[in-house]
């Protein structure tokens, strides 16, 4: 997986946030510090396009003696959430850095997406925002009760859920002998499985116990708790769950590589 000081590219969000379009903005002067990726060059550029390369390096000079002025010709560029990503003209923004110019004329291609690109966005947080969208669009909760807020440390976390809230959507449709609608499911499985849940871990100061952990991260602990007490109790509900979770101990190792993976899902645009 690359750091955050490798240039993303544009591939990885493309697949990971589901574009649905795009349109021809024309040339206009882009902010610098808003160009964060690369259609193909990834490897050859650095996040503030330092050549890793040493002939591209070498080649840096040519481009700089030719504009000295640093009056480029226009680069050609994608733009996604309010970010850049370069198609042609790489050298000339690496000369741009190097001369501390703030903006560069590009020829801009819009490319349309519901969430907002900041600039530090890195790839494990693309990684988080597709297994949200995906856990949210598959349960249509976010149609449902779109006030909730999931949020897991590792993006696993998301696919689990989803495997969850299905199972539930297969026992409620088996108990009330009809065919339910995604939403329907969602809905039933927030109020009466995961808000309750939430209230358990609450109860028992788990929040506060492992604040490292999300309200997410902790519900998929207790209910992967309780059911394994359900084997030997068919009465056990979340509060006895998470009783019997309070109090287990984790490495500092694993509290760092937990907040190491986490990101927050990137947010959607007010305009999307």
């Amino acid at each position: 997986m690359s750091d955050g000081n490798t240039l993303i590219a544009l591939d990885d969000v493309s697949r990971r946030l589901g574009l649905t379009g795009q349109t021809y903005v024309g040339i206009r002067a882009i902010p610098i510090d808003r160009i964060i990726g690369t259609l193909d060059r990834n490897l050859d550029f650095d996040r503030n396009f330092h050549p890793r390369r040493g002939h591209l390096a070498m080649s840096l000079s040519g481009v700089r003696n030719a504009f000295p002025s640093g009056d480029f010709p226009s680069i050609s560029v994608f733009e996604i959430g309010g970010s850049y990503f370069v198609s042609d003209g790489h050298k000339r923004v690496a000369a741009a850095h190097e001369m501390g110019k703030a903006a560069i004329d590009a020829e801009v291609t819009r490319i349309e997406t519901g969430y907002e690109l900041p600039s530090d966005v890195d790839i494990r947080q693309l990684i988080h925002t597709e297994q949200h969208r995906i856990f949210m669009e598959q349960t249509g909760l976010e149609g449902v009760r779109p006030d909730a807020v999931i949020e897991f440390s590792r993006p696993q976390g998301y696919r689990e859920l989803l495997e969850i809230v299905k199972a539930h959507g297969y026992d409620l449709m088996q108990e009330t002998g009809s065919l339910l609608e995604p939403g329907q499911v969602a809905a039933d499985w927030y109020d009466n499985v995961y808000l309750p849940g939430l209230g358990a871990l609450r109860d028992e100061d788990l929040p506060a116990d492992y604040a490292y952990k999300t309200d997410a991260d902790l519900f998929l602990w207790i209910y992967k708790e309780r059911r394994d007490l359900l084997v030997e109790d068919v009465s056990t509900g979340f509060s006895d769950a998470a009783r019997a979770a309070r109090g287990t101990r984790v490495s500092r190792r694993f509290k760092r590589a937990l907040q190491q993976e986490r990101r927050a899902p990137l947010r959607r645009r007010a305009d999307g």
